[in-house]
């Protein structure tokens, strides 16, 4: 990948630099799959950077972090999700300010999940007679040949469906994959770059919007000298002779003809504001956030245990800011038994008949299905668990922790751990209070991420604000929604009212800070 480092003045050593208006009679409709092969001759471009898999999934912005490993899904104005993800594949030559278009991009959109998709993660595993030729820098690593296409477009197929995939990552020290790669979750937007990007017909199929960032070759010259010369303690004519017999001339064969391709081209790369407002707009135009629809009956997906006595007698108790600790607790955990049982009423059952001691038949159901699975959003739901496991025997556990981003007000995923084949499962969401709804969609969206069907999951919890109802059923219409109560508003701070204050710090006995939210959850203690 590519890095800008400042303007670049124009180069003027009588160095052989690229011409703009160079060849041009490779046609797409010539390329089969893959442009064909072509035998330079030239010394390969030697790497010595690697993709560390330690880097974090995020970008930092001058105002924000923008993580680049999941999202909250984005839906279509009838309150679906979108079928697809929008991809935008950004091609251009080495150096040319690729990442920093992307960068841009990303910013300008204002959301904070996005997947950025890099090519160098898909070189090809090298067979040992391929190691040898690295080792001696006699193995050509531009050319599409170098390149996994078959695992990119699978990969990137998936991630346009909204499901999460696996990104290998490639260590050109070791001109290896490592053995662990990264898991990356579905998005409304994926940024692809590469200076490969649209040699593949493939691959082209994928991309929803094609950018060429054309910058002159001077200047990406001049970019790759200081790069090369500053970060990787090469010499100024090393770097030359380097660019002269191999970059250049892969430039002029594979990558500058693809530019006819492009929907967009970038001149100047990063600096182009013009240009990247103008795709930023495209991009909403095609991905629009659904918004909640308030003032509408409850969706019928809605379960409402029935206000009881002893149902409002307990909720009497824990809405009381008097109430002591204990006595919170008990009875929070008595409506979490009710709750959980009334979810289970509706799991699928059949019929079965038994023989009772008396040697009669008895006509009663049992469980229709796999299995059942809990799943708690930290930390509040993991109070939740205790009323499941004493229901449902030998249940399955997985955690989620979701935070809410004090700076943007967004929901962030911060750790995982769901049980192996959970994609077959009934699956139970606990949470204890749902304001507007944005954790809770959050963890539907990793839940269907790992294949888990969208009917299969019920979502339960103590309290619900109208809001929060509205947007996992408008967002989600075939999750089952089942709460004690549901109340009517949400305040400015997205505090349920009159709600029940913070349940996790009422019930852990910690102290919640001035700007706390029903849904922000603290880290986990183990």
């Amino acid at each position: 990948m590519a890095h800008t480092h400042g303007s670049a003045a124009k180069l003027t050593t009588g160095l052989n630099a690229c011409s703009r208006n160079s060849l041009y009679s490779l046609s797409y409709g010539s390329l089969d799959r893959l442009l064909p092969s072509v035998s330079t001759g030239l010394s390969p471009r030697k790497r010595t950077t690697s993709q560390c898999k330690s880097e974090p999934p995020l970008l930092r912005t001058s105002k924000r972090t923008i993580y680049t490993a999941g999202r909250p899904p984005w839906y279509n104005e009838h309150g679906t999700q979108s079928k697809e993800a929008f991809v935008i594949g950004l091609c251009g030559g080495s150096a040319s300010g690729k990442t920093t278009v992307a960068r841009k991009i990303i910013e300008a959109l204002d959301v904070p999940w996005v997947v950025l998709l890099s090519m160098d993660s898909f070189y090809k595993v090298l067979s040992p007679e391929q190691q040898t030729l690295a080792a001696s820098n006699d193995y050509n690593f531009d050319h599409p040949d170098a390149f996994d296409f078959d695992l990119l477009t699978h990969i990137l197929r998936k991630l346009k469906q909204g499901k999460s995939v696996k990104i290998p990552v490639y260590d050109f020290t070791t001109h290896g994959r490592q053995k662990e790669w990264k898991t990356v979750y579905g998005a409304s937007v994926i940024i692809f770059e590469g200076i490969m990007s649209f040699v593949d017909k493939e691959l082209l199929k994928l991309l929803d919007m094609k950018i060429f960032v054309d910058t002159d070759s001077d200047i990406r010259l001049v970019r790759r000298l200081r790069r090369d010369i500053s970060e990787r303690g090469r010499d100024i004519v090393g770097v030359i002779k380097q660019y002269n017999k191999f970059v250049k001339p892969a430039f002029e064969q594979y990558i500058e003809p693809t530019m006819r391709l492009a929907d967009i081209v970038v001149p100047r790369g990063g600096g182009n504001m013009v240009a990247i407002d103008l795709i930023v707009q495209h991009v909403h135009s095609q991905a629009a956030l659904a918004s909640a629809h308030q003032a509408q009956p409850l969706p019928q997906t809605l379960s409402v245990l029935e206000s009881t006595p002893q149902v409002r007698g307990m909720h009497t108790i824990i809405r009381n800011k008097e109430t002591s600790r204990d006595e919170f607790i008990f009875y929070s955990k008595r409506l979490m038994r009710l709750l959980i049982e009334r979810a289970l009423s509706f799991l699928p059952s059949q019929i079965h008949v038994v023989q009772t001691p008396q040697g009669e038949d008895y006509e009663g159901r049992t469980f229709h299905g796999k299995r059942i699975t809990g799943v708690s959003i930290l930390r509040a739901g993991e109070t939740m668990e205790p009323a499941l496991r004493a229901v449902c025997k030998d249940v399955r556990i997985g955690k989620i922790l979701i935070q809410t981003n004090q700076d943007t007000g967004e929901p962030e995923l911060h750790y995982l751990r769901l049980p192996k084949d959970i994609s077959e499962d009934h699956v139970i969401l606990m949470d204890c209070t749902v304001s507007t709804g944005a954790a809770a969609m959050m963890a539907v969206r990793v839940l269907l991420d790992h294949d888990v069907q969208e009917d299969k999951i019920l979502l339960v919890s103590l309290l619900m604000a109208e809001m929060g109802v509205h947007s996992v059923a408008y967002a989600f219409p075939q999750v089952k929604i089942i709460t004690t109560a549901v109340d009517k508003k949400v305040n400015d701070l997205f505090h349920i009212i009159p709600g029940i204050g913070n349940f996790g710090d009422r019930y852990f006995g910690t102290d919640a800070p001035p700007d706390w939210s029903d849904e922000e959850m603290d880290e986990p203690s183990y």
